[in-house]
Parts: C-alpha cells; sequence; structure tokens
C-alpha cells in the first residue's frame, strides 16, 4: 500500500459508496488519511439507560426493540412510538409530528439518541431527540471495531449518503493498520515544528485517526490547525505583497471639503465612523495601494464610509468602482448615493446583469433615467461617470474605467476570490491598482478576521448611529404564538410591515427525510394568508425563485405594496425596509446566532420601536442558551464570539470559501496561535518573498490558490 494508491484497487466498494467517495472528492488512500473526524467520544460521554434522571442532557446508543406510528390520545397528531434498550434497561421514545421515522427505526437497528430526559408518569421518556445512525463507539460495538479498547477516545467522521462515521473508521484503521508507508511530503519547515513543539504530519495524522489519549489528540489537533493557518496567510501576504508591488494613485484631498461633504450628510456620524475615515484618508494619500477591511455592525453606517472614500477618490479626479452581491442591494446604493452626491453634480451610474442607469438624466436633472449598456460602458471608458455601482457585472471584461483609482466591494465574503481579484486587476493598462476598500456587515471574532483576511488592515464600526432604538428580542414558546400575530396586526394596522422567516422553503418529504418538520416559507405563506391575515397582502421570497421575480416581490415590500414578507435567509443581508418593525424567525435554534443577528438586523432601519420574536420547539440547552444570548445581547461582535464557541464558525467556515478544515476552524478560537502563525507567515515572506528556499511551500500554496478558485 501506498497513499497514492486508488481506494477501489485496496477496497471492495458498493456502486452507492464509490459514488459518495468521488462526491467527497476522495480517491486516494492519502484522500482518506486526509478526512478528519469532526469530533470525538471517550467513554465519559457513555451513558446507560440505567443513569438517566429527569432533566439529563443525554447520547445514548441503543437497540430498537420495536417502533410504530400512530396519533397522540388528545391531539391526534402523528407521531412515532419506540421502545429502546441496552444492556442496563429500556426507555420509551416519542417523536412528534415525525411519523415517518417508524419506517427507519428497524427492529434490533443500533442508534444513537441524543435529547432530554423527561418524566411522563411514573416512567422516564425522550421527547423528539434527536436521532443518529452512525455506527456505535468501539467499546458497545466490538464486532464492528474489533477489540480496541487500549484507546481512550473514539473519532467520528461526517458521514454521506452510503458512508458512514464507523465505515470511515474502519477502512482508515486498515489502512494503518497495514503500516502503509506515510511518504507525505512535510511542507512545514523544521524550524517551525521544533520551534512550536508540533508533530510531523505522519505522526499527526496517525493520532487524529488512533489517538491513545487526549494528549495526543490535542497535539494533532494544534499541529493541523497551525499548519493550515499559516498556509493561508503566507498566501494572503503573498497576495498582499503583489498587490502592494503595482503602486497607487496618491488621493489627496482638502480636509475642509471632506468637512463639507460630511456635514451634508443626513445624520451625524459616529465616534467609530470619524476614526474609520481617518484611517482611510491615510491609506488613501499613499502610494501603495490600500486593503482595509470595514467590519461593521448591523446598521452601523458602512455605506456612508463608502460615501466618504467615494467623495475623496471623485475630488482626486480619479473614479470609483462599487460592488455588491445583489441587484436589489445595488438599486439601493446606488439610490443611496445620488442622495449623497446630488448637490456636487456628479454622475453616478448602475450596472447590473439586467439594467443599466444614469444620474443626473440629460432629460430630467432631477431624474435617473435607464440607459443602453453599451452607452453606459462608454461614458464609463472616457470617465464621464466617476462612480459606478453594480453587481458582478462591473468585473466583465468589456467593463473599461479610465482612471479607476478606488474598488468597493460589499459584503465580500459573499465573493469569490477570482472575483475579487478581477475588479481589482488594472482596466486600463497602467501600472497602478486601485485602492481597496472590503467591506462586511456580518461581524467576525478577532481570530477569525486575523486568519480569514490577513492580508487587509482592519477598521471597525461598533456603534450604532445615534437615535436608533434597540430591537426587543423575545423568545416564544408555542402557547404564545397569537399573542404575536395581534402584535403583527396592531403594526400592520398602523402602517408598519413584517419579515416572517422560515429555516426551509418547501416542506421535507415524510418518507425520505429525517429533519424535524419545520416551518417551510411556501406552505407558512399560504397558511397565513388563509388563515392568520386573510385581510392582509402577504409576499413570498426565497433561493429558488428566478431573480425577476424574487425582485419584483421585494420591490413590492419595499414599496409597501406587501404587509407581510415570508421568505428565507436570502433576506438576510442588504435589504433596507425602514418601515418593517417586526421579525418573526420560526425554527430559530436552526440558525447561527450570527445569522440572526443579521437576519434581527432587517429591522434596525428606522427610529420606530421594533421587535424580533423567535419561535423555536426545540429542548436542545445549548440551543436555548444561543437564543436566550441573542434576547440579551444586542453586539453582533459578541455574539460572534459566542457563536464560535458554542456553534462553530458557520458559514464562513467553508473550505471550499477559505480552504480550512473544519479542524482547523475549530483551533481559530485561539487567538495565540493564530496570531504566532500570522507573525511566522510574515517574518517568512520578508527573508524569502518568493520562497526559493522552501519549494514544498510553493507547491502547497499553488494547490491551495487552485483548490481556492
Amino acid at each position: 500500500m501506498s497513499p497514492a494508491d486508488l481506494i477501489s484497487h485496496h477496497f471492495r466498494l458498493k456502486p452507492e459508496q464509490k459514488q459518495a467517495l468521488t462526491k467527497l472528492k476522495l480517491n486516494t488512500l492519502a484522500d482518506l488519511l486526509f478526512y478528519f473526524p469532526t469530533r470525538y467520544l471517550s467513554q465519559a460521554d457513555f451513558k446507560l439507560i440505567s443513569d438517566l434522571k429527569p432533566d439529563m442532557e443525554v447520547t445514548l446508543w441503543v437497540k430498537v426493540i420495536k417502533a410504530q406510528a400512530k396519533k397522540s390520545w388528545h391531539q391526534k397528531m402523528p407521531m412515532t412510538e419506540a421502545i429502546l434498550a441496552d444492556d442496563s434497561g429500556k426507555i420509551k421514545a416519542l417523536w412528534f409530528h415525525q411519523a415517518f421515522l417508524a419506517k427507519k427505526l428497524l427492529a434490533n437497528l443500533t442508534i444513537k439518541v441524543s435529547g432530554r430526559v423527561s418524566k411522563r408518569g411514573s416512567d422516564l421518556a425522550l421527547i423528539n431527540p434527536e436521532v443518529s445512525f452512525e455506527a456505535s463507539p468501539i467499546w458497545t460495538d466490538q464486532t464492528i471495531f474489533g477489540n480496541n479498547q487500549e484507546n481512550e477516545v473514539q473519532p467520528i467522521y461526517p458521514t454521506t449518503a452510503g458512508l458512514s462515521s464507523g465505515w470511515f473508521y474502519y477502512h482508515i484503521q486498515k489502512i494503518l493498520a497495514q503500516k502503509v508507508q506515510l511518504k507525505i511530503n512535510d511542507p512545514l519547515p523544521q524550524t517551525l515544528i521544533t520551534r512550536y513543539h508540533l508533530p510531523s504530519l505522519t505522526t499527526a495524522l496517525i493520532w487524529l485517526h488512533r489517538p491513545k489519549n487526549n494528549k495526543q489528540l490535542t497535539s494533532a489537533k494544534k499541529r493541523i490547525a497551525f499548519e493550515e493557518i499559516f498556509y493561508l496567510q503566507l498566501n494572503r501576504q503573498l497576495t498582499r505583497g503583489e498587490y502592494k508591488k503595482q503602486g497607487a494613485k496618491k488621493l489627496k484631498v482638502d480636509n475642509k471639503k471632506i468637512k463639507e461633504f460630511i456635514d451634508r450628510l443626513p445624520f451625524k456620524l459616529t465616534l467609530a465612523q470619524g476614526q474609520a475615515i481617518k484611517e482611510l484618508q491615510a491609506d488613501l494619500k499613499q502610494s501603495q495601494p490600500m486593503m482595509r477591511l470595514l467590519e461593521g455592525d448591523v446598521g452601523s453606517g458602512k455605506t456612508a464610509v463608502a460615501a466618504v472614500a467615494s467623495f475623496i477618490a471623485v475630488s482626486a479626479g480619479t473614479e470609483v468602482a462599487y460592488m455588491v452581491p445583489t441587484e436589489i442591494l445595488a438599486r439601493q446604493h446606488f439610490e443611496s448615493f445620488i442622495e449623497n452626491f446630488t448637490h456636487l453634480g456628479i454622475q453616478v451610474g448602475l450596472l447590473t446583469g439586467k439594467e443599466c442607469r444614469k444620474f443626473p438624466s440629460k432629460i430630467n436633472p432631477r431624474e435617473h433615467t435607464h440607459i443602453s449598456r453599451a452607452q453606459l460602458l462608454t461614458w464609463v471608458k472616457n470617465g464621464d461617470i466617476p462612480i459606478v455601482i453594480g453587481t458582478h457585472a462591473l468585473i466583465q471584461k468589456s467593463v473599461v474605467f479610465k482612471n479607476l483609482s478606488l474598488a468597493i466591494i460589499d459584503e465580500q465574503h459573499r465573493f469569490g476570490i477570482t472575483q475579487r481579484q478581477n475588479l481589482l486587476k488594472d482596466k486600463d493598462d497602467n501600472q497602478t491598482a486601485p485602492h481597496l476598500l472590503s467591506m462586511t456587515a456580518t461581524p467576525i471574532p478577532r481570530t477569525l478576521a486575523l486568519t480569514i483576511f490577513g492580508d487587509l488592515d482592519l477598521s471597525v464600526l461598533d456603534e450604532l448611529p445615534p437615535g436608533r432604538k434597540k430591537v426587543i428580542t423575545e423568545i416564544i414558546p408555542p402557547t404564545k404564538r397569537h399573542q404575536v400575530y395581534d402584535k403583527i396586526r396592531t403594526e400592520i394596522l398602523a402602517g408598519r410591515q413584517a419579515y416572517v422567516i422560515c429555516p426551509r422553503i418547501d416542506e421535507p418529504d415524510p418518507e425520505k427525510s429525517r429533519a424535524l418538520l419545520v416551518k417551510s416559507a411556501k406552505s407558512e405563506a399560504s397558511r397565513l394568508q388563509e388563515k392568520i391575515f386573510p385581510e392582509f397582502t402577504i409576499g413570498l421570497v426565497h433561493s429558488q425563485l428566478k431573480t425577476k421575480d424574487k425582485d419584483e416581490e421585494m420591490n413590492r415590500f419595499i414599496n409597501g405594496e406587501i404587509n407581510i414578507l415570508v421568505a428565507t435567509s436570502v433576506v438576510e443581508v442588504g435589504v433596507n425596509v425602514p418601515n418593517a418593525t417586526i421579525i418573526i424567525i420560526e425554527g430559530a435554534e436552526r440558525f447561527g446566532l450570527a445569522q440572526l443577528h443579521q437576519l434581527r438586523g432587517r429591522v434596525l432601519r428606522s427610529s420606530h420601536q421594533s421587535h424580533c420574536f423567535l419561535f423555536s420547539d426545540s429542548n436542545n440547552q445549548t440551543s436555548f442558551t444561543r437564543l436566550k444570548a441573542l434576547a440579551k445581547t444586542t453586539s453582533g461582535f459578541k455574539l460572534a464570539e459566542l457563536d464560535l464557541k458554542l456553534r462553530g464558525t458557520g458559514p464562513l467556515s467553508g473550505q471550499k470559501q477559505w480552504g480550512i478544515s473544519d479542524l482547523g476552524m475549530e483551533a481559530i478560537k485561539n487567538l495565540k496561535l493564530v496570531i504566532a502563525a500570522k507573525k511566522e507567515a510574515e517574518d517568512l515572506i520578508k527573508v524569502d518573498p518568493k520562497l526559493k528556499a522552501y519549494p514544498e511551500l510553493q507547491l502547497k500554496i499553488t494547490n491551495l490558490n487552485t483548490h481556492l478558485e
């Protein structure tokens, strides 16, 4: 066996297993060795039924004695009732609204259940516990894993259709047991391995898949986490160095003019906004391109800072490209910039996939007008429109600026790396690069920001504009649902609007899905229209709608034609409807804290008192802790730190986007490790900017860039 060998050459694979491995891009034995466990179990995690007491949060590995679909006695709701057992006893489990589970819970099947122990009469029971069909750990099922009792911890692998955690464990252990010649190159310099007391890559892989104790496991995790962050930092520093070498236009503007522009804004800037503008000014005066991330909480005023930066660029006789992820957001910024720049007579353009506009219109200086794409691009190329706001349409080859000096990317984590680089690349073949201002409304913990945005300087907006009232956030039990509906009715009659957010678009197929029957946007919109609010107009928006239909529905809501908008999380970022003062979030436990905070921010757009109601049927203690934190805390930064601690890194952790495994992302919580990896990368680049002395590192970075693209 060699790590480069194909998996199919050494193991018999069923067709569905081959398909699953292909989907996961696991082809070789080495690929399997780098397929890391998501978590580990110890014997301390294992509970017996005889140990259970009321209100305990437990995880059990049990066998199904019997299971049947039935209806509850009082409300006649569909449900599954099962008897579960281990060597110490039996317990009843009930799943309401999940009759489909009865077909999956076959007699003698070993399953894992997690939930809170309840008291039902004189007996104990599990109500709606989470069910997993993953294989049981080694100490409860010797027939699957063999006698391996010297290991204190058991790896649990991410599963997919056709491949269980047990399958991965068995086959990876087979590879290790065959004493594969692990000729896997270790790109990490030996000096760093020694300095930080890290195991070799080969040793780390063995300890990750077959740890004898927690000490080995901790050491292996540290190694993988350090190297992944280090590689990412190297990549970022190389990118920063190459970009900085191009040089940039110095943008010097009289402070008096900047103050006059700021004084005309319809609100007073916060201290945080003022500090960010000072940092931007200092960067824009330099002959090296600015590379700055403006991180602001919901409603903190990032657009105003971007407007000031744009004013500096335009006043210096240069141009601005402002790229946003959606057409709706582009249109909103276009309207906002018209208000900010009208008094200066500065032309503002809008370029999206389906529309081109310009303000002011030659026909009516007070209005903007639709124009042809060819006409807009001609004016942009001639420098007649110094500010162009648009979607990814801005990065097409046909878009050429005469004198581009500033590129602004809003919600920049939603763009791929290649898309961002296309906007920054030289549009007019001169020798300078545009200054870069990236912005995000997703509060990011400092460790995550230092890792993911290692090539960017950081400015933070952590204040809300004066006059904004805090959103009142409440966790609503099912029994008080109609009280919330009454509140919505009152607000709408007073001229306001509301959102209802659902975790999914359609109801799951009860024959195929193991998911809880949470509210779906389509069925909830119909139910609310027919049974709850027949007197109001209800709209529906979700990701499966065509862009045109979605935009039309959103515009109807923005214009007040829709009273209640039912949606999925597509409205999470960039939707600005000041008249909306209430948001209901169904199945709130299924969203991350940062995402919940973003959704709550949809009703933080005016001086009216707003409300956020969290609906949840979950009895999971961690979920309840998270929701309580949201109800008590208005700071997105504090919530992001808590979410990182309780739930993981959420949508920013995607391996596809950042090239970091879940194992590496978990260790990002360690600020010292992140700072150390960042410093080592910076020091190495200073000494060897091309990594000529480290060919293995060069290859690693090349592969990382290929992966990210």
